[in-house]
Order: structure tokens, then sequence, then C-alpha cells
């Protein structure tokens, strides 16, 4: 019993390996493309649903993460908002946005390599926001603000009572 535990946690790790290394190629292809030195994949039963580098300055949209750009291909290819089941492999920590985005996306299982002390020295702010969002909102540069405004609940009300919706 022990040596199969033991057995899978190898296997998982150097099938983990092997994935975190083509993530890590694709962001070094993605660099002499022009693009940032980020890569991501998804998979999803045993295979690639999903890959993607970042596209930041290229496409000029600062959400076009390696992470998220992974994850819109992989919804894309299965023609599903739900990567539940899946991996997503990336070069490099995902940022808060990323993370963010493989929670709503409910992957079970976010991979990456280089971490947000290594994307700082590359000049990214990935730890900056991670420090950030970890001090209460009245310190941060940006203000985030609450406005009470008056039927601010309708929209979720409206949603609760439509039988078309899809849960998520």
């Amino acid at each position: 019993m022990a040596g199969d535990a033991v057995d899978g946690a190898v296997a998982r790790a150097v099938e983990d390996a092997e994935h975190l290394a083509r993530a890590v190629e694709i962001a070094a292809r993605n660099v002499a493309e022009g693009g940032g030195p980020f890569g991501a994949l998804v998979r999803l039963g045993g295979r690639d649903v999903g890959a993607g580098g970042n596209r930041v300055t290229r496409d000029n949209d600062p959400t076009a993460h390696a992470e998220v750009v992974a994850i819109r291909a992989a919804c894309a290819a299965l023609g599903t908002f739900s990567l539940a089941g899946a991996t997503l492999y990336s070069s490099c920590e995902p940022c808060p946005m990323c993370l963010t985005a493989s929670l709503w996306a409910r992957v079970d299982r976010v991979v990456y390599a280089a971490d947000r002390h290594d994307a700082a020295r590359g000049g990214f702010d990935d730890l900056a926001f991670y420090e950030m969002l970890a001090r209460d909102r009245s310190t941060w540069a940006v203000p985030v603000e609450h406005v009470v405004t008056a039927g601010a609940v309708r929209p979720f009300e409206a949603w609760l009572g439509a039988r078309s919706r899809v849960e998520y």
C-alpha cells in the first residue's frame, strides 16, 4: 500500500516536471516571438486542451497573461467554462489575477516553476501585487470604494429568478 502511494507520487512528480518544462518552453518561445516571459498549458484527461503565452504587449491587453490565454483556449476547445478535473501548468507562479482566473475556471490543480520572487527580479509586479493584496485596502495606492447605490442588487435578484441561468 505505502509503496503504491510512493510510486504514484513519484510518477506525478515526473509528469509535473515534464509539463512544467513544456510551459517553460512556451514562455521562452514567446519571448523569442516578442511576447512576455510566461507560458502555460492546461491538461485534462491526459491531454493538452489549451496553451498560451503572455500576449499583454502584443495584443495591448493587460489581461492576456499566459494562464488566462491558456484557460480561454481550453474552454473554447472544450466548449465549457468549467475546467474541473484539469491541471494548469505555468512557467511562473500565477499572479493574483491568474490565480483567481484558475479558481473561476474550477481547475483542480495549479502547478508552477519559477515563483513571484523570480518574476520580481525580471521586472514584473506579481510580488508587489501579492503584498498589496495582503494589506488593508485603505493603504492601497489605488482606491477601491464601495458606493451604496439604489437598485444595486437588482441584477442578482433577476439572476436568481431566471429559469435559464447556468449555475457556475
